[in-house]
């Protein structure tokens, strides 16, 4: 099989169950910034300073390439059986968030993202993670949309904050304070 089809030669896409959609359409932005954030999560695993997350990154990722799926069927002609994403997936960011959290010092101000280069990647992804849940709920205004989709977004932009919080600790780095300037 090729890569190359040359149907989007004219800018459209295929949805799973074959409606072909203009590439700027909302539900490919939601989808597609899903996968952007794929992508930068696998670059955070990639990061040495986060070997002993790589399993639940990995597992994350599983997720958003599932979310993605749902993202990119239609949801009128799809005949796919994709697989699920239930309670359970939000629950296992809540309990990982709850264990860094006890490793941590309470926050007492907001922080600047950085700190080193692996943190300041987990804040990328953080920050993208937001525009992926910003763009599913723009498209929920207009499609039906798996409340579940929207909830895992925002619990995993939580995690990764928390994330860059434990990993800037284990390794270092320095956490800046957000002090507004008069």
């Amino acid at each position: 099989m090729k890569v190359y089809t040359k149907k989007g030669d004219d800018g459209s896409t295929g949805l799973i169950g074959g409606t072909r959609v203009k590439k700027d359409d909302v539900r490919i932005e939601a989808y597609g910034t899903v996968d952007e954030l794929n992508s930068w999560i696998g670059l955070v695993r990639d990061q040495t300073a986060l070997a002993e997350y790589k399993s639940e990154l990995i597992a994350i990722q599983e997720i958003l390439f599932t979310i993605g799926s749902h993202l990119a069927a239609d949801p009128e002609k799809n005949q796919m059986q994709l697989p699920e994403i239930n309670e359970s997936a939000i629950t296992a960011l809540e309990n990982s968030i709850d264990a860094m959290e006890e490793k941590l010092e309470p926050m007492k101000n907001f922080i600047l993202p950085g700190g080193n280069e692996s943190v300041s990647k987990i804040h990328i992804s953080r920050c993208i993670c937001r525009r992926a849940e910003r763009r599913v709920i723009t498209l929920s205004k207009t499609a039906r949309i798996d409340p579940v989709l929207v909830q895992y977004l925002n619990r995993l932009s939580d995690y990764l904050f928390v994330l860059s919080r434990r990993i800037n600790l284990t390794e270092n780095g320095e956490e800046t304070p957000w002090k507004p300037r008069d």
